[in-house]
Order: structure tokens, then sequence, then C-alpha cells
């Protein structure tokens, strides 16, 4: 098991006593064994094309032979073998399976319910493969209740697991909860998040949020009426108090009844 882009060495040991004439390191890929790597006293160190600078020989000798690959991949998963080539038995052949894993630091989340003695906590953490993710809480008068879980691939194969729960049983102390996140046998990664006490003052400055609200609204749509009326008035005597034009003028002199 390794870690996506960390080293990893490969190691193989003859545990018999042969005339090694070649060491001969292989990929088990689908459509066969890929030669990767060569050793040999007379011809020396060999990386074939397409692992030179991402495979390295660290220990070469004709019993004892070890690698490493450089900042393993997805494409750098699989099978390997070490191939003894002795004469005159032939090959005798060690293998090795390269698994990834990938796991990174959860995300924890707070957020308020409907209830003052109730939150919801929510947990998400991404690994290859899928992680465990478990909430908890130190306190012992504290619990998770209506917990639910759902997973979600990524397109770069690792997956998303969010674990929801609603933590009830406050009583206006300040609460620690916690989130650990696993993956088979790697060091699980936890993160901490303090939920602060319930202050009551706050609980009454919300309520007098809200018993003001009605009454700002009231005050502002009154103001909005007055500029209404204010502007109609204002239009309507700049018309009255408009100059009448010679036509108009002359209409007004014939509507007139002489005396």
């Amino acid at each position: 098991m390794v870690k996506v882009g960390e080293d990893v060495h490969l190691s193989c040991q003859l545990m018999q006593t042969k005339d090694v004439l070649q060491i001969t390191w292989q990929k088990d890929l689908p459509e066969g064994k890929k030669n990767i790597a060569t050793y040999s006293e007379h011809f020396g160190q060999t990386v074939n094309d397409g692992f030179q600078g991402k495979l390295e020989f660290i220990d070469a000798g004709l019993e004892n032979c070890s690698i490493v690959i450089r900042k393993v991949m997805e494409q750098d998963e699989g099978c390997y073998l070490c191939l003894f080539n002795t004469f005159p038995d032939g090959s005798l052949t060690g293998r090795t399976c390269l698994h990834l894993y990938e796991l990174h630091e959860p995300i924890l989340q707070i957020r308020e319910s409907n209830s003052s003695e109730e939150t919801v906590v929510s947990c998400s953490a991404t690994g290859r493969p899928a992680p465990t993710v478990t909430l908890n809480v130190p306190q012992q008068d504290l619990y998770f209740s209506n917990s639910s879980t759902v997973s979600v691939t990524n397109t770069n194969a690792t997956v998303t697991v969010t674990t929801t729960a609603v933590l009830s049983g406050f009583h206006g102390n300040d609460t620690q909860v916690g989130c650990a996140a696993r993956l088979l046998s790697v060091p699980e990664i936890q993160v901490f998040k303090m939920i602060p006490a319930v202050n009551q003052s706050s609980d009454d400055d919300h309520t007098l949020i809200r018993t003001r609200i009605p009454a700002v609204v009231i005050v502002c749509v009154a103001v909005v009426i007055t500029v209404i009326i204010f502007l109609l008035n204002h239009k309507h005597k700049n018309r009255c108090s408009k100059p009448l034009n010679s036509q108009e003028m002359e209409q007004t002199r014939q509507s007139t009844p002489e005396e």
C-alpha cells in the first residue's frame, strides 16, 4: 500500500545459491508482461524506454536487487515481477503487487438546527478507495441521531463520502465535535471543531430583531408612499404653472365672453 505521489521501493532477494546471469524487472500488464529494467555484471543497469526518470536502481546485485519508482500515480498501480535468470535452471521469479491509496483531510461543517438543543453536523472525506467517515463527540451526555451517509464517485476515481447527523443534548456549554476518516490499514485523519455555548443574550437579541423588523418595514413603506405623493404633486404643480403659448392664449381669449 502506497500513498499517491510517494516513492515506492521494490526489493527482490534470491534465497538460494545459484549462478545468476541477469536480473530482469517486469510489469504485469493486461496485454502481457513488459520488461522495465535489467541488471547484469556485463551490461550493468538498464532502464527501458518509458520508465527512464521514473524508475531507478538503488541496490543492484545478482542476489539482491532493489528499485524505486518515483512519485507513483494511478498508471503505476499493478503487479511487478523480478526474474533471476540462472544457469542452468532458468528463471526464478518473485512477484509483488502495488496498490495505491489516497486520503485527504476531512471537512467538518456545523450548522444550526430549528431547535436550540440540536445542531446539524456534517463531515466529508475524499479518498481512494472509499474512506470510512465517523463523527464523534467526547461529552457523554451528547449523542448523534438521524445519521445518514452519501457517497459520490469523482472523475479521478476518488470517492467523496459525506456523513451527516443531528447532535442533541446541549446544556449551554462549549462542545467539541470531531470527525475521523479511515482507509484500510492507513492511519486515520482526524479534525475537530468547537461549538460555542449558547448565549441567552444572543437569543434575546434575535427576538428583538424579529420584533423590530415589521416596524422597520412599515416605516419604509410609509416613506416610499410619501415620496411618491410628493413627486406626483410636484409634477402636477409644474404642469399648471407652465406658461401658455400664443395659440393657447388666442383660444382662451376667444372663449372669454366680451362685455
